[in-house]
């Protein structure tokens, strides 16, 4: 009962803070409110609690909303960017591997009670640019410090999640733009009973990726059922606006509870580097980002949030909330967490060799 009530105060405490952000008019209020909140009350020591099941579900909505953009235009004219995808994976695991070697020499040494042994797997799954929890997954089968690497994903997350709904919206004025997306959305308008259709089908996609022990199966579930129904023209329903809402409010919180007290206190040296190559990789992605942009003739703003740093639900939100080309961002994002999860340990192989 005691956790019950924990999570029904975490919720309420996430929606309070969202509706404020939302009155002062800050990007993504429905995901930024509900993860500062939550953050700031849990490294104060307060119960806050995520629900598991809440979380699942907010990924559901999400995935099935985002895979509603991929119309058959969309598709046709995804397909043509192939070459950009695969450019975007092999940077992705470059500067992974270029930012875990930075990570590795400047705290090499430097870190009470890490051995060299430990330090070099933790430095470069910590710089991989993939999910949190199979990056430390990895890590450890590697023999890391999965403190280290789970701190330093968390920690990524929170400064990217931030910093980019600011610097898009940002950008939008620099570029005085309304929206950016490959053509108008066709998704089909929402209807009580094809809505209930649309979870059910959706649904069914998150489990099988559930049973088959995939990553984020919730979120690439119903992604990949609703990109289907959207591509042949079959959606029976939208998701109604205040149902993506929820959604952004659970993953905030449960972004926001792994900000522990002892979180603080995890290598200070080593999370100062960590927020340190944050930036410079945030700096990094945006200049390929324009890169990408001059080459394909994407939008700058597009390009640079397609290939951002951060978790591809939350830059997916991003590009959906302020209507920044939503199919190309899902589509690097995704492209990119599964090339990272195949290739990042052999990639570790080759990488632990050089001195």
């Amino acid at each position: 009962m005691r956790g019950a009530a924990s999570k029904l105060l975490t919720l309420l405490l996430a929606w309070a803070a969202a509706e404020g952000c939302r009155r002062l008019h800050m990007p993504i209020p429905w995901m930024l409110g509900p993860l500062l909140a939550t953050a700031l009350a849990t490294m104060a020591g307060q119960p806050t609690r995520s629900s598991l099941r809440l979380r699942n579900f907010g990924q559901w909505m999400m995935g099935a909303s985002l895979g509603l953009y991929f119309t058959p235009a969309i598709v046709a004219q995804l397909a043509g960017l192939w070459w950009a995808v695969l450019a975007a994976v092999a940077w992705a695991l470059a500067l992974g591997a270029a930012y875990g070697r930075w990570l590795y020499r400047s705290c090499a040494g430097r870190l009470r009670g890490v051995s060299d042994a430990a330090l070099r797997p933790s430095a470069y799954f910590a710089g991989a640019i993939g999910a949190a929890s199979e990056m430390t997954l990895l890590a450890e089968r590697e023999g890391a410090r999965t403190d280290l690497v789970a701190a330093s994903h968390s920690l990524r997350m929170l400064i990217v999640v931030l910093v980019m709904p600011f610097g898009m919206l940002l950008a939008k004025a620099w570029w005085n733009l309304e929206a950016v997306d490959l053509a108008p959305p066709a998704s089909a308008p929402f209807a009580a009973a094809g809505l209930a259709w649309l979870a059910l089908f959706t649904g069914a996609g998150g489990l099988a990726l559930q049973l088959g022990r995939l990553p984020n199966p919730w979120f690439l579930g119903p992604l990949l059922v609703a990109i289907g129904l959207a591509a042949t023209g079959t959606a029976p329903s939208g998701v109604p606006t205040p149902l993506s809402n929820a959604a952004q409010l659970v993953i905030g919180v449960s972004l926001g509870v792994r900000f522990s007290p002892l979180f603080l206190h995890t290598a200070p040296r080593w999370l100062a580097q960590v927020a340190l190559g944050t930036l410079g990789t945030l700096a990094a992605c945006a200049a390929f980002g324009l890169l990408l942009a001059w080459a394909t003739g994407l939008h700058p703003a597009t390009a640079i949030l397609g290939t951002a740093p951060g978790g591809m639900t939350e830059m997916s939100i991003t590009a959906k909330v302020l209507q920044l080309g939503v199919p190309v961002v899902t589509a690097l994002q995704v492209t990119r967490l599964v090339a990272v999860l195949v290739l990042v340990r052999p990639a570790y192989r080759l990488w632990a060799r050089q001195p």
